[in-house]
């Protein structure tokens, strides 16, 4: 149980601190943060609930990462339902309390895309349904070789969390044109349920792609590992 709050609480922080930054903040009138600022603040979730509750669940926030995981024989397959449901659960309870802080701005007018996920015409730069596929496919991989890697018996102790919201960050400043980035499928479930109907009618890729990449960066790491 413990383990499953972890991931909850986690993924909690992580919707709310990067869909927040994005729906509040990236284009906040003249000083707006901007792709970056949104980038750097998903991989600062991560980061710190990485150091705070990594100790107790592993700090996976994602399904795709407990696949990849699972799929490298870290965890064991029977953990995974469980997990995905945490993280699932503890995405929609932060997307609740976004909907509440933004529903109270004076000009309130709908949330519209509340920083989901989508292509085509959803796409941020307006990119098909193939490029969105590859992006979160062969994100979602790297990203699971460089979790995998930093968090290796023979890797430097304490850097993990460190190395792991970098390159949440580096994910973000390649794929927000294309995506909005996703790389996880809680995240981009719990801002679906409340964005306009195109969120959910794409949703699928955004479960599909990250988890298909999730299970390809295991693979690649095994291919490479000394394990």
């Amino acid at each position: 149980m413990k383990k499953l709050l972890a991931e909850f609480f986690g993924t909690f922080w992580l919707v709310l601190g990067g869909c927040g930054s994005a729906v509040l903040a990236a284009a906040f009138p003249e000083l707006g943060i901007g792709f970056a600022g949104v980038s750097l603040a998903f991989g600062l979730t991560v980061l710190t609930m990485a150091y705070a509750v990594g100790h107790v669940s592993g700090a996976h926030f994602n399904p795709a990462v407990t696949v990849g995981l699972a799929t490298a024989g870290r965890i064991s397959w029977g953990t995974v339902p469980g997990y995905i449901v945490a993280q699932v659960l503890g995405g929609i309870v932060a997307a609740v309390v976004l909907y509440l802080i933004v529903s109270g701005k004076a000009d309130f007018a709908g949330v519209g895309g509340f920083a989901s996920n989508g292509f085509g015409e959803h796409s941020p730069g307006k990119f098909s349904m193939m490029s969105a596929l590859i992006t979160e496919v062969v994100l979602t991989a790297m990203f699971l070789v460089v979790i995998l890697g930093v968090t290796h018996k023979n890797a430097p102790a304490g850097f993990a969390p460190l190395a792991i919201g970098l390159a949440l960050t580096l994910i973000h400043l390649i794929s927000i044109p294309v995506t909005n980035t996703s790389v996880n499928p809680a995240r981009s479930t719990a801002v679906a349920l409340f964005a306009e109907p195109w969120a959910l009618q794409q949703l699928w890729l955004f479960w599909v792609a990250p988890v298909i990449g999730g299970v390809i960066g295991a693979i690649v790491h095994k291919l490479i590992s000394e394990d």
